[in-house]
């Protein structure tokens, strides 16, 4: 893989604290990669790294082949977003968006010129003389984004810019920050605790957990493939079959288990009921190996709820095929 932005063996410590072990992770030009894990687990840790806004304790930040990792943030040439937005109160959108390109030695005209494109990128032509006071979420993320483009930078980093909106805002942005990025063609790096962003966003996703990288991959390859019970269970909804197989701990989605009429199959009793729109999301309860009680989460269209007319307490069938079964070695913890 042609690598642009490449971490490599970086570990950050803070006194006996291990933030970061060893990381090492390459991102090619133009890529959009997220960064997806628990709180504490080192993602924002890493990013302030790549921003110079931490020193590693050990390893090193190239970008296309030239070490960074003594630079200072000035030296770097990044467009960073934060969670809050950290937009100038006193000045008008088109200001904020502005701010950066002086001191670059660009004339008024270019100034103006290079930021009317990114007012008009983002869409806030007809905002862009408010205070970020009389502006929505929605649209101080964009003069957020905006800022950080405005400047052509080699690469962008984004902590967490979406998790403060309302979840409409929140997936209409999705879109518009996806298109921007792959209209710039900007190398990008996101920090994300939500799968569902990494999911929809994201060329690669680098799942981490306590200070290290537990698996690096396509959306797809992530969700089908997870290569850890954490990532499986991390990474949308997992079944846990406990005591189903001697030699190895089983796994299945619960859109991958289907449920039939009494009789037909395992048999479970529903024992809780979600509408979720779409689909309805079934908790059952059967037996493992073991003959041991045990919980398991099935998704199941609308239609197939009506037609088989499901309710709590109903007696059911469960079918977990074994082409969509995930298998780890007996033993892996969550």
């Amino acid at each position: 893989m042609q690598s642009y932005l490449s971490i490599q063996g970086v570990t950050k410590t803070f006194g006996a604290f291990t933030a970061l072990n060893r990381v090492s992770l390459d991102i090619r030009k133009n890529e959009f990669v997220c960064l997806l894990g628990p709180s504490g687990c080192g993602k924002t840790t890493l990013l302030r790294i790549v921003a110079g806004l931490e020193q590693p304790t050990s390893g090193a930040i190239l970008v296309n082949g030239k070490d960074i990792t003594k630079l200072p943030p000035a030296k770097r040439n990044f467009g960073m977003v934060f969670q809050s937005y950290a937009l100038f109160p006193n000045l008008t959108a088109r200001q904020n968006i502005a701010y950066g390109l002086k001191g670059k030695g660009y004339s008024r005209s270019e100034i103006r010129e290079k930021t009317e494109a990114a007012i008009a990128q983002v869409d806030l032509a007809h905002v862009a003389d408010r205070y970020p006071s009389h502006l929505s979420g929605g649209q101080q993320q964009r003069v957020a984004l905006a800022r950080a483009v405005v400047l052509e930078p080699d690469f962008l980093l984004l902590d967490e810019p979406l998790s403060a909106l309302d979840a409409k805002v929140r997936n209409r942005l999705r879109r518009e920050l996806r298109e921007l990025q792959e209209s710039l063609g900007i190398t990008t790096i996101m920090v994300t605790h939500d799968q569902e962003e990494a999911l929809t966003m994201s060329d690669r996703i680098v799942v981490m957990n306590r200070a290290e990288i537990m698996q690096i991959g396509t959306p797809t390859e992530v969700y089908e493939k997870p290569n850890s019970p954490f990532v499986a269970d991390f990474v949308g909804a997992i079944n846990f079959l406990h005591d189903r197989d001697p030699e190895a701990c089983l796994a299945v989605r619960p859109e991958n288990v289907t449920i039939s009429s009494p009789g037909e199959g395992w048999p479970a009793v529903i024992q809780d009921i979600e509408f979720r729109g779409a689909f309805y999301r079934l908790t059952l309860k059967t037996e493992n190996g073991a003959g041991e009680s045990q919980m398991i989460t099935v998704d199941v269209s609308a239609q197939m709820s009506h037609q088989l007319q499901l309710a709590k307490n109903a007696n059911v069938s469960l079918a977990l095929p074994r082409e969509n079964m995930l298998s780890f070695a007996k033993g892996a913890v969550v």
